[in-house]
């Protein structure tokens, strides 16, 4: 190839280095390949051609997110495999909440230095969050702005395209009073409200290693565990049950993002003593003497999705998911009221 610039390269920018790292990920490109992929990467463009068979009128969902700060943890602890699952899963975990079902994701990766072996990690994560979701991994863009961010250090983001047919999207629409409210536990504390946690524990080379007892591992190894994608668990239950709503909790917490799945006259209420809270919130909570609203308005809590769902189906949904492997729960219902959420 003849592409190579002396005078670029002088200014920070190695061409050639992205065509390294374009070699390194496209093993972890094609783990995601599903039907409907007509690209490879280095195009221009991502292509593809979604089967509509089945669907009367398909209409396209769209989400769109990164990783947030949690990135610092990453680049202490030098490890950047995960964070790539954390950005796809933001996004297809907002996709699902309409009722759609993921078709391919894009990322964009800013670097201060493109060091293609390490590039090369952060996509074998995003692959890996493709896989998850049962979407394709079909583009993106690496970026290496010298000046603009600090040679360790990078910024990811991306955004999924999902699809599902009109008549079957969930807007919360048929929400009801009596309404079961079902909780699918979270991780941790996925990608949300790393900038109070970086706060509460003063993070630092010095003590992001530390080992925790109650936490069964190292301080960073716990901020860095992976958000749980709940793409499969949820659409193989809505091929069974009646879903009325769905709620991603992720930055704003309960407050902000149950009232989302609600219509006006209903009112979630929340029931504390059956939320199954991981030790690292207590952790945080202690640590820096943080109010339980406050840590209710900034983390999941333990808690990553919500579904509403009538409740004489709601034992059987429990099982359905569990069947899938996730640890549902009921953790609240649906009462007449203003949009809002009530934890009690």
């Amino acid at each position: 190839m003849k592409s190579y610039s002396e005078s670029y390269k002088a200014a920070g920018v190695d061409v050639t280095a992205g065509y390294r790292a374009v070699e390194l990920i496209k093993s972890h490109v094609e783990r995601t390949n599903i039907p409907g992929v007509l690209s490879g990467i280095g195009g221009f463009s991502g292509l593809f051609m979604p089967d509509l068979s089945g669907l009367s009128e398909p209409v396209l969902v769209s989400g769109t997110d990164g990783v947030g700060t949690k990135l610092k943890i990453a680049f202490l602890m030098d490890k950047h495999d995960t964070v790539g699952i954390d950005c796809v899963a933001m996004c297809v975990n907002d996709v699902v909440c309409c009722g759609a079902r993921p078709l391919f994701f894009l990322d964009y990766l800013a670097v201060g230095k493109n060091i293609p072996e390490r590039v090369a990690q952060i996509v074998s994560g995003v692959a890996e969050g493709c896989v998850q979701a049962g979407c394709a991994l079909i583009g993106g863009e690496t970026a290496e702005m010298p000046g603009f961010y600090p040679a360790d250090e990078y910024d990811l983001a991306g955004f999924c395209v999902g699809i599902a047919d009109k008549s079957k999207l969930i807007d919360g629409s048929n929400i009801r009073e009596g309404d079961a409210i079902i909780a699918l536990p979270s991780s941790g504390i996925h990608s949300n409200g790393y900038s109070l946690v970086r706060k509460v524990f003063n993070i630092k080379p010095e003590n992001i290693k530390l080992y925790i007892d109650e936490l069964g591992k190292t301080l960073g190894e716990e901020l860095l565990t992976p958000t749980r994608i709940y793409v499969k668990p949820l659409l193989k239950l809505l091929e069974q049950v009646t879903v009325n709503a769905v709620c991603h909790i992720t930055g704003g917490g309960f407050y902000e993002n149950v009232p989302r799945m609600l219509k006006e006259g209903c009112k979630a209420v929340i029931y504390k003593e059956k939320i199954k809270i991981p030790p690292i919130f207590n952790i945080i909570q202690k640590t820096g003497n943080i109010s339980e609203h406050d840590m209710f308005n900034t983390f999941n809590m333990g808690v990553g999705l919500m579904i509403a769902i009538p409740s004489v189906q709601a034992d059987y949904a429990v099982n359905l998911l569990k069947e899938a492997g996730e640890d549902a729960y009921i953790v609240g219902e649906i009462v007449q009221g203003d949009r809002e959420v009530e934890i009690i």
